[in-house]
Order: structure tokens, then sequence, then C-alpha cells
């Protein structure tokens, strides 16, 4: 079966682009909506997309009325600034 890229509800749509660039500015990535993809590392979008995830699961759960955070969340939501890449850099 093969993987469809459009959302299960398109009404979702214009929400799930905004969850998108709130938690880009949210790690530090500005102008996100705006920005070529492309130009970042592939560390930098998934981190935005990872975290987009983990929002969703936290609205769910608190919405079933469970705890947030039940899971080992590691409390590190909103901090990273830099990418990989730059904190290993090689040649600095």
């Amino acid at each position: 079966m093969s993987r469809s890229r459009k959302p299960v509800n398109p009404q979702a749509q214009k929400a799930l682009d905004q969850l998108k660039v709130e938690t880009a500015a949210e790690l530090g990535l500005q102008n996100y909506q705006n920005t070529y993809k492309g130009a970042l590392t592939s560390a930098d979008n998934g981190r935005v997309g990872g975290h987009m995830v983990r929002k969703m699961i936290e609205s769910q759960e608190n919405k079933l009325g469970g705890s947030a955070g039940s899971f080992g969340q590691s409390g590190q939501q909103g901090k990273t600034t830099q990418t990989l890449t730059s904190k290993n850099n090689i040649g600095s």
C-alpha cells in the first residue's frame, strides 16, 4: 500500500501548516514558512516533524484525560536551537 501525502481530513491542512510554523519558531527556525526546506538540514526538518507529533500526542492525551509526559518525556521541548551538524562541525 502506498503512502499518501493527503491528510485524512483535508480541512485540517491549514491547522497542520500553522502547527508546523509554530513548532519551527519554538525550535529557533525563523521564517520557516517561506524557507526552502531543501536548504535546511534533514535533522532540522525531522526535528520539526517530531515535535509536531509530540504536540499532537500530548493534545490527544489531554483530551482523553491522560497526563502528557507519562511516557517518560525528557522535558527538552523548545530548547534545541542548533542543528546537530552545527554542534558537531568538524571544520571548526
